[in-house]
């Protein structure tokens, strides 16, 4: 089983491991540099050489390095699409640099370009990207609120069938959730799975951000919760990790930490679930 979560790189990237091994996890998800300004990563060569040897020593993997927050693929703003595009290529190359196999994308808000134009603008703004043989980028789901694209399985879909790159897809569980879709129901995972797979198709999905909601179905609202303990709860938890279509998909968690718990405990949690 491939479990894990997002940790920090404070003090060097190759830090990233022992702190995912601390919690229990054997993959995981990193930022490169902070996510809410413009930067690119600045990653020496003998910290990428120990955080690649960590890793081939002590974890599973997959890695996943999560894109900036302020990268707008969707965007219709020229200036805002171009360092968009510029911090994608960073990520791109460091991922590269430290042998990450997926880097993790939203795509964005339309705000005014309709969504099909903003599909339009994230499929052409992706082929202008150089990607390195070996990394593979992940579109990931979206809760879906004001003009942000991707809570829709058919925005992901018509993404990847008008770029030129070859795209996968990473969903996030309380996204999907808050986007309309119920997983908080052993019938409403399947029902999404099955959906998921004739819209996308489950050859692309090869990431799950496992998080449980805070809001309700379809409220667009993106506040995430501890496994089981928010409104999938336990019943859709359980479904999701065990589904037979799921279980071999790497997953990160992104849960909070507070009320006593953090990492360590969504991951027993998981594990648990499982049944390990």
């Amino acid at each position: 089983m491939h479990v894990g979560a997002h940790v920090s790189i404070a003090g060097g990237v190759d830090n990233a491991v022992p702190r995912q091994l601390d919690i229990g996890g054997n993959c995981g998800q990193i930022f490169t540099t902070s996510p809410q300004v413009w930067a690119q990563p600045e990653i020496g060569e003998e910290e990428a050489e120990r955080f690649r040897e960590g890793t081939d020593e002590s974890l599973d993997g997959p890695w996943v390095i999560h894109s900036s927050y302020l990268v707008n693929l969707c965007t219709p703003k020229e200036d805002l699409r171009e360092k968009s595009v510029a911090s994608m290529q960073a990520e791109l190359e460091a991922a590269e640099q430290l042998d990450i196999e997926f880097v993790n994308v939203h795509l964005g808000a339309h705000t005014g370009a309709g969504v099909e134009g903003g599909l339009e603008n994230a499929a052409s703004a992706l082929d202008e990207l150089d990607v390195p043989d070996g990394v593979t980028i992940l579109i990931e789901s979206d809760a879906g609120s004001g003009t942000k694209l991707g809570g829709e399985f058919e925005h992901l879909a018509r993404v990847l069938e008008a770029s030129a790159q070859d795209l996968d897809v990473c969903v996030d569980t309380a996204h999907a959730f808050a986007a309309g879709y119920d997983l908080s129901t052993a019938a409403g995972v399947r029902e999404a799975v099955s959906e998921f797979d004739d819209v996308v198709g489950l050859e692309h999905l090869r990431c799950i951000h496992l998080n449980d909601s805070k809001h309700a179905c379809g409220t667009n609202k993106d506040e995430h919760a501890h496994v089981g303990e928010g409104l999938i709860g336990i019943d859709g938890m359980e479904a999701i990790i065990n589904h037979p279509d799921l279980e071999d998909v790497p997953l990160v968690l992104e849960t909070p930490t507070e009320d006593g718990k953090s990492y360590e405990w969504n991951i027993d949690r998981v594990r648990e679930l499982r049944g390990e």
